[in-house]
C-alpha cells in the first residue's frame, strides 16, 4: 500500500516542479510587480519619436529582418488589425478606446476587416472613419474568403506599418495600450513577436471566478514560458508581430485550413525561426479586457474551439505542458476515487492534493496580483475538483474537431 501511495505523489510532485519553474519565469519578468503607468500624450510621442529615429539607422535595419522599410514621414508605427463579424454592438466601445490612446494618432492606423457581417458592422465603421481622429479603414473580405485568418490577411495586405497589432472587436483597451507596445519595441529592437496580457471581465458570479482564475493561469503560464524561451501559448486578443517576421515564416500558409490558431501557431514558428525574439508585455497598461463566457454552454464551445488546434501543434513544448497538467489533475481525481475503495490511501491522497494546490497557489498569487484579482484564489479548490472531467471532455471534443462559431459550422 505504501508503494501505491507513493506512486500517487509522482505526478503532483512533477507538477509542483513545473510550477516552480514557471514561477521563476514570471518573477523574471521586468516590472511586473510595479507596472508602469500609462504614458501621457507627450511621453507617447517622445517614445514613438525615438523609435522612428532608430528606425532610420543602419543598425536598426541590421537588427530587423531584410526588406523592412524604415519609418518616416506619415508612415505609422503600428497597424491595428481587427477581424469583425456581426460586431456592431461591441465596436463603438472599442473605437472609443482607440480614440483615447495616448500614443499619437499619427503613429497608428486601424484596419477593421469585415467578415461578411449580417448586421450594421460595415456601416458603423464607414461612418466612424469620417469622425475619428485616427486613421480608420474598413476592409471587406472577398466573397470566397471567410474566417479570422482570412480577415487578418486581407487587412495585412493594405496595412502600412512594420508592426501589426491584433485585438478582437469585442475587447476593451486602456489608454496606454499602444504606448506600452511602443515602449517595448523601443527597448527590444530584436523583438519579432509580443504577447500581451488579457483579463476576463464579468459579473461577480461563481462561474466567472472559476473561468477567470483558469484564464489568468493560462496567461501567466504563457508569459512565464516566453521568459524561459519555451513558448507555449498566447492570445489573439492582444498580441503584435513584425510584418517581416510574419512573411519570413510564411504567415498562416501552413495552417490556413485550421480555423483556430492565428496566434499560437505563429508564435511557435517565429520562435523557431528567430529564437529569443518573442516577449511578453508585462505592463498593466497593456492589458486587454474581454467579457467572460456568460454561460457554461458558451464556455465549453469556446474551449473546444481552442482545443481543436492542439493536435496540430508542431512545437513539443505545449504538448509536454498539456500532458503533464492533464495527468496531474486526472491523478488527483483518480486517487480520490481509489481511496474510496482503499481508505488506507487517504493520507497519500491528501498530501497529493496539498502539493498540487499549494503549487498552484504559489504560482498564481503574483499573476492574480498583476491583474488585481487576488480574491480569485478562493476558487482553487472547486476548480481543482471540476477540472479533470472538464479538461477531458474539452480535450476529447477538440481532438475530434468541429464546432460552431459566429453562426458557422467549422471543421
Amino acid at each position: 500500500m505504501m508503494l501505491a501511495g507513493m506512486s500517487l505523489l509522482v505526478l503532483p510532485v512533477l507538477y509542483a516542479g513545473l510550477m516552480g519553474w514557471l514561477r521563476g519565469g514570471w518573477d523574471a519578468l521586468p516590472g511586473h510587480l510595479t507596472p508602469p503607468a500609462p504614458l501621457s500624450k507627450k511621453e507617447g510621442g517622445a517614445t514613438a519619436a525615438r523609435i522612428n529615429e532608430s528606425a532610420g539607422s543602419p543598425s536598426f535595419l541590421e537588427r530587423g529582418l531584410g526588406g523592412e522599410v524604415p519609418l518616416g514621414g506619415e508612415a505609422p508605427l503600428f497597424s491595428v488589425l481587427i477581424a469583425a463579424r456581426d460586431e456592431a454592438e461591441s465596436l463603438p466601445q472599442l473605437l472609443r478606446d482607440l480614440a483615447a490612446q495616448t500614443l499619437p494618432a499619427a503613429q497608428f492606423e486601424v484596419l477593421i476587416a469585415d467578415d461578411h457581417s449580417t448586421d450594421a458592422t460595415a456601416a458603423l465603421v464607414t461612418a466612424a472613419a469620417q469622425e475619428t481622429g485616427f486613421s480608420l479603414r474598413l476592409i471587406s473580405l472577398p466573397a470566397a474568403e471567410t474566417g479570422k485568418k482570412a480577415a487578418l490577411l486581407t487587412a495585412l495586405q493594405v496595412a502600412r506599418a512594420p508592426w501589426l497589432v491584433c485585438t478582437d472587436a469585442d475587447c476593451r483597451l486602456g489608454p496606454g495600450w499602444l504606448a506600452a507596445y511602443a515602449a517595448l519595441v523601443a527597448q527590444r529592437p530584436n523583438a519579432n513577436f509580443i504577447s500581451g496580457p488579457v483579463l476576463l471581465t464579468g459579473p461577480a458570479t461563481f462561474l466567472h471566478m472559476l473561468v477567470g482564475l483558469e484564464f489568468a493561469g493560462l496567461v501567466g503560464v504563457g508569459a512565464a514560458c516566453l521568459v524561459r524561451q519555451q513558448p507555449t501559448m498566447c492570445n489573439g486578443a492582444n498580441l503584435a508581430y513584425r510584418r517581416a517576421a510574419f512573411e519570413a515564416v510564411g504567415g498562416f500558409a501552413d495552417n490556413a485550413h485550421i480555423a483556430s490558431g492565428d496566434d499560437e501557431f505563429l508564435l511557435h514558428k517565429i520562435h523557431a525561426a528567430f529564437p529569443g525574439s518573442a516577449f511578453f508585455l508585462a505592463n498593466a497598461a497593456a492589458t486587454v479586457c474581454t467579457a467572460a463566457p456568460s454561460t457554461l454552454r458558451t464556455l465549453l464551445r469556446q474551449r473546444v474551439r481552442w482545443a481543436s488546434k492542439w493536435r496540430h501543434y508542431q512545437s513539443p513544448a505545449p504538448r509536454r505542458l498539456a500532458l503533464l497538467v492533464l495527468g496531474a489533475n486526472v491523478a488527483l481525481t483518480a486517487g480520490a476515487g481509489a481511496a474510496l475503495l482503499w481508505p488506507a490511501l487517504w493520507p497519500w491522497i491528501l498530501v497529493a492534493w496539498a502539493i498540487k494546490l499549494g503549487a498552484d497557489a504559489w504560482f498564481l498569487s503574483p499573476v492574480l496580483r498583476f491583474f488585481g484579482q487576488r480574491k480569485w484564489l478562493w476558487g482553487l479548490l472547486p476548480l481543482q475538483v471540476l477540472y479533470a472531467p472538464y479538461a477531458l471532455a474539452v480535450g476529447t471534443a477538440g481532438w475530434r474537431g468541429g464546432y460552431e462559431w459566429k453562426g458557422r459550422a467549422v471543421r
